[in-house]
């Protein structure tokens, strides 16, 4: 059966109190409506509609590298009143699921529970039993137990208040019956809206099956309308990855203490110390030690690789049994050889660090090639920049470099060359050569001191 996915993206969210919409609020680092998009690209063969209404430009194009159908709803009218927009675009024959791009943690394996349950005759609907369920619409069943209607909060008697089983919003309903439920929604409610609720009193009317589902956890249905329960779902989504990651192998210091904004793969018996946050994707290998408050974003670590605390990470390739830190940069370009060495205080950019190469501390070292086995003194700077351009720093391997350096660069420096501590180095070095380049020292006897200015 064809599936046509419908993500209701339309809404204000009033009490986020924000300038951006709602949907694009980030959980886990990523806009929930695009966690539902992800989610929903996920089954086979789906087409995906988007409803944006509030702010819609905005959410478009966050979102304008799906493959979805962009619905405009302007002053809208509820639930319903969304799906009749989209009424027109929906499959013959095919089953249309309602998502909410403020409820982020759906999970596919859900959906595919629900999907596996969906034929041209019945309607399948995504219910969870609250021990509060406050603000929630009630699921009613008749005697027998099936679901013959869903009154919302606002309409129940008090008798359908003291249900506990609620509508989550999520449900799969056949397009051939659903058109017609569409055309026959009204307003006549408390609040003046049109609910898609109301097609389960429908279906049940015209003998369609009413079948139901329950999500694996209630984090998976709960919606975001201010940012307390922005953070709570926040804080859900970590603490599940982290139990992905210690089920996979990797040791969490304190599971509590790491946040995941993005993709993070582990190999077996990596550690991972506290405070540590990991954007984009982040692959670790076998072995691999992070300290406390690391910071890696879009990078590869090979393995045993140590990475000690305070250590910021991005777009970087780090090869194996590397040292890294504590308080190193590495920035955008970077790439380690197995078993280089970068310490404390020291920055990279668009750096190649050959094998069991060392820069130990207080350096930086940008637009450089560097070979293997160099040793870089402390407080050595590569200078790439004239104002205007980068130009290149090579140095090839074998080399060691004083301390306090100055390369100015264009420049290459050969093969077992040594530059003596302190030197500005504006030409080319050769091999095996020592070069140095101070100022001659001067000496002034009987020199006086400045002295204080009253």
């Amino acid at each position: 059966m064809k599936l046509d996915i419908v993500i209701l993206a339309a809404g204000k969210g009033s009490r986020m109190k924000s300038a951006f919409s709602k949907v694009l609020h980030k959980v886990g680092g990523v806009p929930m409506v695009r966690r539902v998009l992800n989610t929903a690209s996920s089954l086979s063969e789906a087409k995906l509609h988007l409803i944006v209404g509030h702010q819609g430009e905005q959410v478009e194009a966050s979102c304008q590298d799906f493959s979805t159908n962009v619905v405009w709803q302007d002053s809208p009218q509820g639930t319903g009143d969304a799906l009749r927009r989209v009424a027109p675009f929906l499959e013959e024959g095919g089953a249309t699921l309602t998502l909410y791009g403020d409820v982020p943690l759906i999970s596919s394996e859900t959906l595919e529970k629900m999907t596996a349950l969906s034929t041209a005759n019945t309607l399948v609907l995504l219910t969870i039993s609250l021990d509060n369920p406050t603000g929630y619409g009630r699921i009613v069943r008749d005697g027998s137990g099936k679901v013959t209607a869903i009154v919302e909060q606002k309409d129940a008697s008090a008798e359908q208040l003291k249900i506990q089983e609620v509508n989550t919003g999520i449900l799969l309903a056949p397009n051939d019956h659903l058109q017609t439920w569409l055309a026959s929604l009204n307003n006549n409610n408390a609040q003046g809206e049109y609910y898609l609720t109301d097609v389960i009193e429908m279906a049940a009317r015209d003998g369609v099956d009413i079948v139901t589902v329950n999500p694996l956890s209630e984090a998976e249905v709960a919606g975001v309308n201010d940012r307390v329960q922005l953070a709570a779902l926040e804080r859900e989504l970590q603490s599940q990855q982290a139990i992905a990651l210690m089920q996979n192998g990797a040791t969490l210091l304190d599971p509590s203490r790491i946040d995941v904004r993005g993709e993070l793969v582990t190999g077996n018996d990596v550690i991972i110390d506290i405070n540590c946050i990991f954007e984009g994707k982040v692959v670790l290998g076998d072995g691999v030690e992070i300290g406390p408050n690391c910071h890696l974003k879009n990078c590869v670590v090979g393995d045993n690789t140590v990475i000690k605390n305070n250590t910021l990470i991005e777009d970087s390739q780090v090869g194996e049994s590397c040292d890294i830190g504590p308080f190193a940069r590495l920035r955008p370009g970077t790439y380690l050889s197995n078993n280089a060495k970068i310490g404390n205080f020291v920055e990279t950019k668009k750096a190649h660090i050959g094998e069991g190469s060392k820069v130990s501390h207080l350096s930086y070292i940008g637009d450089t090639q560097m070979g293997a086995n160099v040793n870089v003194g402390a407080g050595t700077i590569t200078c790439n920049y004239d104002g205007v351009n980068k130009h290149l720093t090579q140095v090839a391997d074998n080399v060691f470099i004083g301390s306090n350096s100055s390369l100015v660069a264009p420049v290459s420096i050969a093969e077992g060359a040594t530059i003596a501590a302190g030197s500005t180095i504006t030409k080319a070095v050769g091999e095996n050569q020592l070069a140095f380049a101070r100022a001659r020292q001067t000496h002034k006897d009987n020199w006086p001191r400045p002295t204080k200015k009253s």
